[in-house]
């Protein structure tokens, strides 16, 4: 069994921590300003903020193992195109059900992108 985030320190990882409901939830909801990745094709830091919410049916996601995961885009080089499904896919999996993924891209060049995913398990 793999060791929780919580309760340790930890740097960026792909692991996501969940844990158990404890009765019907209708949507859980986080928000971030501090998503970042590489642009392909510039080399330059694309700054996201980021939506993602999901309807719980019997695990939730923890929400430093998800900081955590989010700091794995850093240095990675990928469109928000590709980054968004890959974040709804990940965690739909972990948690068993549908994972909406908003990312606004802050304005470049005069222009503001949004992209949004829904991706459940596979």
């Amino acid at each position: 069994m793999t060791e929780p985030v919580l309760g340790r320190a930890a740097g960026p990882s792909e692991q996501i921590d969940t844990f158990d409901t404890d009765g019907p939830l209708d949507v859980i909801e986080f928000e971030t300003s501090e998503l970042l990745a590489i642009c392909p094709v510039t080399n330059g830091p694309d700054v996201y903020d980021a939506r993602i919410s999901y309807r719980p049916t019997s695990r939730c996601i923890e929400s430093k193992s998800l900081k955590l995961y989010l700091e794995t885009f850093r240095n990675i080089g990928i469109f928000a195109e590709h980054l968004a499904p890959r974040i709804s896919a990940h965690l739909g999996e972990a948690v068993g059900v549908p994972v909406t993924v908003e990312l606004r891209q802050h304005t470049r060049g005069g222009i503001v992108t949004t992209v949004r995913s829904v991706v459940g398990p596979t």
